[in-house]
């Protein structure tokens, strides 16, 4: 499905990354703070261009050439909602979708995203009026609303309360399984990652890939002392 392996220098360090990712597949991207892990992400997403190496997803080569973040068929979360305030919560959501693709089927699924993450209430209010969690839950519906292969997670549940962190993890979770759609998680929480991706984590340290497994490999031999010493605080 995803096959990336590139380098992107940096200031102080080089990151050298190199994945495979399968249909429905997920994997965690765990390390301490400044790692990289944000930069791996937003090369796949377009934010960033690698100085090297290639990403393909599927036949749809990202680089090289450097495809424009637009064509990508990625969804991406951060931790900024980053929603048009002027915009009603509806419109927010259902901005990235192709008029072409405006068909029944589709307006189902919007239906189906509306009432499962529950913005009925306010979903022809202004963003621009939305406490953090309720604009939180529209970024995850926009992004799921295009229903891309991959998602890329970079730590989106940050300053949220615990209960509606478990709501979108479990609802994440729902929808990769009936989708089936790939996902890249970041987070500084090791459960979190072990929620959305309990099967395989890869660990960076200083722009390196140090370590990859089960998370049951990386508590009982973590590769080196830092990820021993991040894994022991948690």
């Amino acid at each position: 499905m995803l096959d990336a392996q590139f380098t992107k220098h940096r200031r102080d360090f080089t990151v050298n990354f190199s994945l495979k990712l399968h249909f429905g597949e997920s994997i965690g991207l765990f390390g301490a703070s400044g790692a990289g892990k944000s930069t791996v992400l937003a090369c796949i997403a377009g934010i960033e261009e690698p100085d090297a190496g290639h990403i393909a997803l599927g036949q749809v080569r990202f680089f090289p050439p450097s495809l424009p973040l637009h064509r990508r068929p990625v969804g991406y979360l951060t931790q900024e909602p980053s929603l048009f305030p002027h915009l009603a919560v509806g419109e927010n959501v259902t901005f990235g979708v192709p008029k072409h693709d405006r068909s029944s089927d589709q307006a189902e699924w919007i239906a189906t995203l509306r009432s499962r993450l529950r913005l009925e209430a306010f979903w022809d209010a202004p963003a621009s009026r939305l406490s953090g969690g309720q604009a939180r839950r529209v970024s995850l519906a926009r992004m799921l609303a295009r229903r891309p292969p991959l998602i890329l997670l970079d730590e989106p549940f940050a300053g949220l309360d615990r209960q509606l962190v478990r709501e979108l993890i479990d609802d994440l979770i729902f929808w990769s399984r009936n989708i089936g759609f790939g996902m890249i998680a970041v987070d500084h929480q090791s459960d979190v990652l072990r929620r959305l991706c309990p099967d395989r984590a890869v660990v960076l340290e200083h722009g390196q890939i140090v370590q990859e497994g089960s998370w049951t490999e990386l508590y009982s031999a973590p590769a080196t002392p830092l990820l021993g010493s991040l894994l022991a605080q948690l």
